[in-house]
């Protein structure tokens, strides 16, 4: 199914719809303020594997992250956050970065690498994080990687929809994605690191 949503106002009936979709244990593709992901219930572990197949990735080594409604949300799947860190995130998010941090006992089991590490993302984009506030718990975030030589990431949702619609449940438009993924920040040392630089540079 083709979901056209409002960026600026998402209409509630579609959301919930989309929203219903995960409840069941489906898997979604929806916009971010990067690339577009694909997307389900973090606590739902065929579903995850199901993303996971989509992507080529080994689920027990991949490093899998997840979008958080806000900072408050952050700080239940993930352990005490260091002052510093936290004002670094607060100055930077929601925007398109990707915050590795120590995960917490919430996280479930497939998350949680040799390291014990998640990344958490709060895109500046209503759709994914109303998303996730009607959800009332975090979607897993896979950037959705094209075949096509030029571009890297989908960016146009037709195109998209054209290629997954037999293969998720839901395909939500968005409009015209980005070609660039977050900057990821691991946070789990004694200094912020940038190790992958993506569409933005992080404000200290």
């Amino acid at each position: 199914m083709l979901l056209n949503i409002n960026t600026e106002n998402p209409e509630g009936r579609k959301i919930r719809q989309a929203v219903e979709a995960l409840d069941r244990g489906g898997v979604i593709i929806y916009p971010t303020d990067t690339v577009y992901g694909l997307g389900c219930d973090i606590y739902n572990k065929k579903a995850v594997d199901k993303i996971c197949k989509l992507r080529g990735l080994d689920p027990v080594k991949a490093r899998l992250s997840f979008i958080c409604n806000d900072l408050s949300q952050v700080a239940e799947y993930t352990q005490q956050i260091d002052n510093s860190v936290f004002r670094l995130m607060k100055r930077n998010l929601p925007g398109p970065f990707t915050f590795v941090l120590k995960s917490s006992n919430q996280v479930p089991k497939m998350f949680k690498n040799r390291k014990r590490t998640v990344g958490v993302r709060i895109p500046d984009n209503n759709i994914c994080r109303t998303l996730v506030e009607e959800l009332g718990r975090p979607i897993l975030t896979a950037s959705l990687k094209s075949d096509d030589e030029v571009l890297e990431y989908f960016t146009d949702p037709i195109d998209i929809y054209d290629d997954y619609k037999k293969l998720v449940d839901i395909v939500i438009d968005g409009g015209i994605g980005n070609n660039q993924p977050s900057t990821v920040v691991d946070c789990t040392g004694v200094e912020p690191e940038v190790i992958r630089m993506g569409a933005y540079e992080l404000q200290y």
